[in-house]
């Protein structure tokens, strides 16, 4: 079996090393490089630099609509997609025997690009991955297999995407021959039970203090560590990667600063908020304590 393996972030990357030491990889498919920083350094995806280390061939379309013949001339009879970053066109996918994704959400529910951010952000108890078949909608084919897992409050976008990506790779190399084979038929998708996660928009990666404490920890473990939720006082921007709900019961106003020796705590709409770690602007990532030390940005008893 040869395969057309696509993918772009960490996510991926479990998965094409474990294709790779059991399968051909054809091509490996992947986002565009990009410059980033303010030396505008140019930078690698996770799954090319894997796919580089692994001696594989890479192919990377900057608009996959527009250019895809690399891909149809492959040779391959499976393609496999993990986080890739693109609508697949469906000509390439009717190319192929079998065309499968390994998606982060127990569909239906979390269809589209930002499955686990939002399953944190908007508070879920549990989350999954599935191996399903692609088809033109947007991840509505028939799912093969799914495995499910709590979402524990200590977890954040990152040690939920690592998770899911052992989860997804496992689960795929289990099913993978069946489902080739014809022994696996998959199961069509409830319609009715169909939810959408569509990708972040940078509008909602800020939050203010006039919310629940739980939502606003919420939104900042479900984009810590990219993009990050972030709030802004004295026309600086603040970046919130960590922090903890505290028990406050006073009438102060949402956003007043209740404490700044050695903790940043900030009164929301119904208890408190610590910040753990955090990055101004301009500035570099650090723990809350650190911080704290001769800042003047916050001052207790002043109001975000």
């Amino acid at each position: 079996m040869k395969i057309v393996f696509m993918g772009t972030p960490k996510f991926a990357v479990p998965i094409l090393e474990a294709l790779n030491e059991k399968f051909e990889i054809s091509l490996v498919v992947t986002q565009a490089d990009k410059l980033v920083g303010r030396k505008q350094t140019l930078e690698f995806s996770p799954v090319k630099e894997k796919a580089i280390e692994l001696g594989l061939p890479v192919f990377q379309p900057v608009k996959l609509k527009e250019d895809y013949e690399t891909i149809m001339n492959s040779g391959a009879d499976v393609l496999i997609t993990a986080a890739y970053g693109q609508f697949v066109p469906t000509k390439v996918l009717k190319n192929f025997k079998y065309c499968l994704n390994v998606h982060g959400s127990l569909l239906p529910r979390r269809r589209g690009g930002a499955p686990i951010q939002r399953a944190i952000i908007e508070g879920d108890k549990e989350t999954g991955v599935c191996i399903m078949e692609m088809v033109k909608g947007m991840d509505q084919g028939r799912v093969f297999a799914t495995s499910k897992t709590p979402i524990l409050d200590t977890d954040n976008c990152d040690t939920m995407f690592d998770k899911l990506s052992i989860m997804g790779r496992d689960l795929l190399m289990d099913n993978i021959l069946d489902i080739v084979d014809g022994k696996n038929p998959g199961v069509p998708q409830n319609e009715e039970e169909a939810t959408v996660s569509p990708n972040i928009l940078p509008s909602e990666e800020e939050f203010n203090f006039d919310d629940t404490s739980r939502n606003i920890f919420n939104k900042i473990r479900g984009l810590s560590h990219e993009p990050g939720a972030y709030f802004v006082t004295s026309n600086t921007r603040v970046k919130v990667y960590e922090a903890q709900i505290v028990e406050n019961n006073s009438d102060v106003v949402p956003g007043t600063v209740l404490e700044t020796k050695k903790h940043l705590i900030i009164k929301t709409k119904d208890k408190a908020i610590e910040i753990l770690k955090l990055k101004v602007e301009g500035k570099k990532e650090m723990m809350a304590r650190d911080f704290l030390n001769g800042q003047k940005l916050f001052a207790k008893d002043n109001l975000i």
